[in-house]
């Protein structure tokens, strides 16, 4: 393996930047979303468009290089990056084109879902992602695509209708229900096994204002609102959404100064109804006990979407750990409340989205994306400004994690991932994996692609 005859190699047919250790910019270039994560790749290449992607892979495959594959940059395990390897990193292929007679957006593989948000606002609508902007497009489709639209419009994944990819020869293919529809099946959900999506064609729904914001309640209050949240969510219209979350606080003048760092269980609300549909639909479960307080109203879309960014830049240290869930048992919610008791200070959470609505009218085959017979997709994420609370933020996390699995459906959403063995990540891809592992076979026979959750060629 050599990274510098693959930079050799480059040198010649590359429009973008290619940036080594000895390099000024590269201690910036090689820096990722959590601050937890510390790789030092050989070499990383910016591209600039589709022509620097294939010649990137072509370097790297002729000279058997480690690549990993860099989009927004979020990716939770650092799976974005490699050490001593070369990383093709796309985030500088910013381009996006709505098309608002087709109610379709093209987006190439570097954005932001801020970036498509922003584009698409202006024509007053929008294509389900996640819940915070600074998030990469292609990861997150790529995984599912989990977040507030989710039960109105389905996953992202539900809503894409074709990609442009390089394989790990190096060929460029279009892929959709009429192109490869075998490869277009497994990019729904089956994460960065086959290839490299140098742009999605997304459809688009009318959304430009939500009614959005959280209900708050005291942790003593937990059994009472998980028990009504559990009933509420399957029975709440589809324009409906809202997440279950146990956090503190954050300290911020959006909050009250006096209930500022305390710990509480919270709904983080999203309705594309009207406002007084919204409120109605909603008014049941925000009335549940006594909230802490309640701060739900209108918005536009995009500043949901990036209410959480100031509170989540890069470098954070952050520990994640996920499972589905089917239900939220009665034996569950003791576990809650002791670990949502102890979250450490700071920014740590527990969120669990709910994926019903419009995911469930999906079959569970129909696309890489399994677990659609669940209700929650669950994520315990440890997070911390100071390496020095790693220890601290790791434990809660997986002693959360650990004490609530039995309750769950065996696998979780790739996207919230840390690196856990195959094991897992073929619980992760449940009953989908051998058929995604075929796949896998025939355009990637030598696992070209393999710094991510990864499927092994069948």
């Amino acid at each position: 393996m050599s990274v510098q005859k693959a930079v050799e190699q480059l040198k010649s047919q590359f429009r973008g930047q290619i940036l080594r250790p000895s390099d000024a910019g590269y201690e910036e270039a090689r820096t990722v979303y959590n601050g937890m994560i510390d790789k030092r790749p050989g070499a990383i290449a910016r591209c600039v468009n589709v022509a620097d992607v294939i010649a990137a892979v072509r370097a790297a495959r002729e000279q058997d290089v480690l690549t990993a594959v860099r989009g927004g940059g979020h990716n939770a395990g650092g799976l974005g990056s490699c050490d001593d390897g070369l990383v093709i990193d796309l985030s500088r292929t910013k381009g996006i084109r709505v098309d608002p007679s087709a109610h379709t957006v093209r987006v190439e593989g570097g954005c932001v879902w801020a970036d498509v948000d922003h584009a698409t606002h202006a024509f007053g609508m929008a294509t389900p992602s996640g819940t915070v902007g600074s998030t990469g497009v292609a990861g997150l489709t790529l995984g599912g695509g989990i977040g507030h639209l989710t039960r109105t419009f389905g996953l992202t994944v539900d809503n894409l209708l074709g990609a442009d990819m390089v394989l790990a020869d190096g060929s460029f293919v279009r892929t959709s229900e009429k192109e490869n529809s075998d490869l277009f099946w497994a990019i729904r959900g089956g994460g960065g096994n086959f290839g490299i999506v140098t742009s999605f064609l997304f459809r688009l729904h009318p959304v430009k204002i939500v009614s959005a914001g959280p209900t708050f309640w005291p942790l003593e209050q937990t059994p009472q609102v998980m028990k009504a949240y559990r009933e509420f969510i399957v029975q709440a219209p589809e324009d409906v959404s809202g997440f279950l979350a146990f956090m503190n606080i954050p300290p911020v003048p959006l909050f009250p100064e006096n209930l500022r760092n305390e710990k509480v269980c919270a709904v983080i609300w999203c309705s594309t109804a009207a406002p007084e549909k919204a409120e109605k639909s909603t008014q049941p479960m925000r009335s549940v006990g006594k909230p802490l307080l309640d701060h739900v109203g209108p918005m536009p879309f995009p500043a949901l979407q990036s209410l959480f960014d100031p509170l989540l830049p890069p470098g954070l240290q952050m520990y994640w750990r996920a499972d589905f869930h089917k239900e939220l048992s009665d034996a569950s919610i003791p576990v809650h409340q002791k670990y949502a008791e102890k979250i450490p200070a700071g920014l740590s959470l527990a969120h669990f989205y709910p994926i019903n609505g419009a995911v469930h009218r999906v079959s569970s085959s129909g696309t890489a994306f399994s677990y659609r017979d669940c209700l929650l997709a669950g994520v315990i994420v440890g997070i911390d400004p100071d390496p020095k609370n790693q220890e601290t933020i790791t434990n809660w996390t997986k002693e959360y994690f650990h004490a609530l699995h039995p309750y769950s459906a065996g696998g979780a959403y790739v996207n919230f991932m840390m690196e856990e063995g195959q094991e897992r990540t073929k619980a992760s891809f449940g009953k989908n994996y051998d058929r995604l592992a075929a796949i896998k076979k025939k355009y990637d026979p030598t696992n070209f692609f393999r710094v991510n959750q990864n499927i092994r060629p069948a």
